[in-house]
């Protein structure tokens, strides 16, 4: 995926888009020199370091690797006025059906392209001129330099080896020097192919070789969509320039070997022919004298390029470009083998192809130490070399690789899988460990498997216990439930009345573990407190009865008291009345 943005060609290429990143390390894992820095879970790619190979923007699985997009780029160049060529990779016959590919000349001048031709005719003369140096140098080692990944592979990495490199241009510098020498000094130069090293190696350029821009098939699919440009409404048409010999077989294995016509078999043991860079690195690791080793980063060459937009799979692109040079020679105007033979012009053009190939100065790094390197261990639980798995999950190869990354700042620690499942294990076993509600394991059988200190607290019992049925502490009977029903969860509330407790317990099954899950929350406090709550309540019941009744009682009592005396006082008045009246 291409980064949406306008650049030039000298920014940087590969970038990452961290709304999408998710920290699975893979980028860290698939890039072969560990360009990328960890930081908080997201994946930054280092320019510095980048060899713009491209692996991250292909195999990242959440699309979150982008490089960078030249389109507009493009489109000012081809608006500017100046002549503008096209050098299309010979690769492209790989990812475009047959039918596409008659017609993609027609294709790219309704772009606004003036001249159109494939860069296959830089790969012949960058092709001859290889076996030129190395026919003359024959008893050094010699490595092919078509393939700009590997090149910045090696002065970057492997440094030692830069003095066996062929100084000549690649392909793609070669036609771009061709074109000029045909066209005129002014015209601008772009590149369409699948590598995105391109876009890198194009900045570094100049002169008669310079690239003006470098976009890729993607890219290129992109600018047919944006121009609603649909192939199969042009007419077929060729190429400004036909290409000598085979030399629309260079992007794949052995494609520079038989493009120069080597005086050796590609079978030869003096020839390798290789691809992807674990086969690269072992091939300079093994690499002797008298040998040319062609190394293309990409598996399977440029047909396994990052920028392919997927349109067709490492085995049927391959299929497809040998598929277009057996057809495509015919209207050669050389045989393959006549093709070797040059005139003055040729040979002429050839001699401007030498180059030179500078090791840059290394970015400075942090010391490592070995004392820090143990403390790494040490914080990762790593002192013991038996933890030293090296299983490579963080994206390192080695547990030492992965130390010396974090003392440089390109990694983290937690970036260490075993380590943050051991950790996160062991916060689980603190967390169990001091809960305190008592939490029990039991097997198939309702045997006990482990116990945590509030459950050996609640029952009165040790670690002794372990390998017993739960039978020999309580009543099994919750746990009996779920034998018949192990799909359920069971929550009751138990009298352990031989314990003095009174227990809350959530009981589930881990079906896959086979086995049985108790939780025992004791809320013997709880029912303490609801039962004096509850005899305080009956005695109130009882004291309220009882001062009822005696206010029931004195009442009546009052009551009678005060029914004799109204008696008594009337028997008086009646009887002072009568007095009166005897009186009178």
């Amino acid at each position: 995926m291409s980064l949406p943005t306008t650049s030039n060609r000298y920014s940087q290429v590969v970038y990452t888009n961290k709304a999408r990143c998710r920290d699975c390390y893979r980028c860290v894992r698939v890039c072969p020199v560990k360009a990328i820095r960890m930081e908080e879970g997201q994946a930054s790619v280092i320019g510095e370091l980048c060899l713009s190979c491209g692996t991250c923007v292909r195999e990242c699985p959440q699309k979150a690797k982008l490089f960078r997009n030249d389109v507009e780029l493009a489109s000012r160049l081809i608006s500017s006025g100046r002549k503008t060529a096209c050098s299309l990779a010979p690769s492209f016959a790989g990812f475009f059906p047959s039918w596409q590919r008659r017609r993609m000349p027609s294709v790219l001048r309704r772009l606004g392209f003036t001249h159109v031709s494939e860069t296959a005719v830089g790969a012949f003369y960058s092709a001859l001129a290889t076996a030129d140096y190395v026919n003359k140098h024959s008893r050094d080692p010699n490595l092919g330099t078509s393939c700009p990944a590997f090149v910045d592979y090696v002065l970057n990495y492997r440094s030692d080896l830069a003095r066996y490199l062929v100084p000549v241009d690649s392909p793609m510098v070669a036609h771009a020097k061709y074109l000029r020498s045909k066209l005129g000094e002014d015209t601008a130069v772009i590149f369409i192919g699948p590598c995105t090293a391109k876009k890198a190696e194009a900045a570094r350029t100049g002169g008669d070789g310079t690239i003006d821009c470098v976009l890729t098939f993607t890219e290129l699919f992109e600018w047919l969509t944006s121009e609603r440009i649909e192939i199969a409404g042009f007419e077929e048409s060729g190429f400004d320039i036909t290409p000598h010999g085979v030399s629309r077989l260079f992007p794949l294995e052995g494609g520079c070997v038989v493009t120069a016509g080597f005086n050796a078999d590609i079978m030869h043991p003096n020839i390798v022919a290789v691809s992807g860079f674990e086969n690269i690195d072992a091939a300079l690791d093994d690499m002797k004298p008298g040998q040319f080793i062609e190394p293309l980063f990409c598996p399977h060459g440029c047909a396994g390029g990052p920028a392919t937009n997927d349109a067709a799979s490492f085995y049927e692109a391959r299929l497809n470009i040998m598929d277009y040079n057996t057809e495509s020679i015919e209207f050669s105007p050389k045989t393959p083998q006549d093709s070797l033979e040059l005139d003055d012009d040729d040979r002429k053009f050839m001699e401007t192809l030498a180059t030179q190939f500078r090791v840059p100065k290394k970015p400075v790094k942090r010391d490592v130490t070995e004392q820090a390197i143990r403390e790494v261990y040490e914080n990762t639980g790593k002192a013991d070399p038996i933890n030293q798995l090296d299983c490579g999950a963080c994206g390192y190869p080695s547990c030492r690789a992965k130390a010396i990354a974090v003392i440089q700042g390109m990694a983290e620690i937690d970036m260490c899988l075993p380590f943050v499942k051991r950790k996160a294990l062991q916060r689980i076993d603190r967390i169990v460990e001091t809960s305190p509600n008592g939490i029990v394991t039991l097997d198939e059988h309702l045997n006990i498997i482990s116990m945590n200190p509030a459950f050996r607290a609640f029952f009165k019992c040790s670690n002794a216990v372990s390998g017993k049925p739960i039978s020999y502490l309580m009543d099994p009977e919750p746990f009996e439930r779920l034998l018949a029903e192990p799909n359920k969860q069971v929550n009751v509330i138990v009298n352990h009345a031989a314990y003095n407790l009174v227990c809350n317990e959530f009981i589930y099954v881990l079906p896959d573990e086979h086995q049985f899950i108790g939780i025992f929350v004791n809320i013997t406090s709880q029912e303490k407190n609801q039962s004096q709550l509850d005899e305080l309540r009956e005695k109130t019941v009882i004291q309220a009865r009882e001062l009822l009744e005696q206010q029931l009682l004195m009442a009546e009592t009052v009551a009678s008291a005060l029914g004799e005396n109204a008696a008594r006082a009337e028997a008086l008045l009646e009887h002072l009345m009568e007095q009166a009246v005897n009186k009178d």
